[in-house]
This record gives structure tokens, C-alpha cells and sequence, in this order.
């Protein structure tokens, strides 16, 4: 499976070579490849941390499709309490106040 990565200028999905690398240069994990050379031709760089915090998204994201496919369960299974709850409310209701009344 490949990194999905979204452009943070124009908001696309796009997927990269799987090298990081274009034939003109290096591949963005920030911006798409037409915001890219955008951004060069303007003298833009990209942010180190910001292209650092997306290959980290990106490779978590691969690391949870690969997890559901494999079929690893990715949520617990709902588990009840081993003992009633220990409030008031609990011990109200009809058969609660029968007993007091009569």
C-alpha cells in the first residue's frame, strides 16, 4: 500500500512516487505537485516541521489500513460493568418504594 498525502494549499489527495522523488526533484509531503512548482517558481519553501508531521499522518494512516486489512479488531468489544453501579438511583424505582409504603 502507498502514502495518501492532502495538499495543504489546495486541499487535493494526491500519492507520490513511492521514492519521494519526481523526475524533476523531490516529491512534497505538503503540497500536490502543481502546488509545488507553484510555490517554487514563487520562491516558497515548505516547512520542515509541517513536511515532518505529514509523512507521520501519512505512514499512521497506512499503518491503520493495513491493521483493518489484515483484520486485527481496531475497537474493544463492549464490556459490562462486573458489579451494579454503587448510586442512589440505582436502588430507587417502583419496587424501592413499594417496600416503604407498605
Amino acid at each position: 500500500m502507498r502514502l495518501v498525502f492532502e495538499c495543504v494549499e489546495c486541499g487535493g489527495h494526491y500519492l507520490p512516487p513511492e521514492g519521494m522523488v519526481y523526475p524533476d526533484g523531490p516529491a512534497s509531503p505538503v503540497w500536490c505537485s502543481g502546488c509545488q512548482d507553484a510555490n517554487r517558481a514563487a520562491g516558497v519553501r515548505e516547512d520542515p516541521l509541517l513536511a515532518r508531521v505529514a509523512l507521520a499522518a501519512a505512514r499512521a494512516a497506512l499503518a491503520r489500513r493495513t491493521a483493518v486489512a489484515e483484520g486485527e479488531p481496531t475497537v474493544r468489544a463492549d464490556v459490562r460493568p462486573s458489579r451494579p453501579p454503587l448510586s442512589r438511583r440505582a436502588h430507587s424505582g417502583p419496587g424501592g418504594v413499594r417496600s416503604k409504603l407498605g
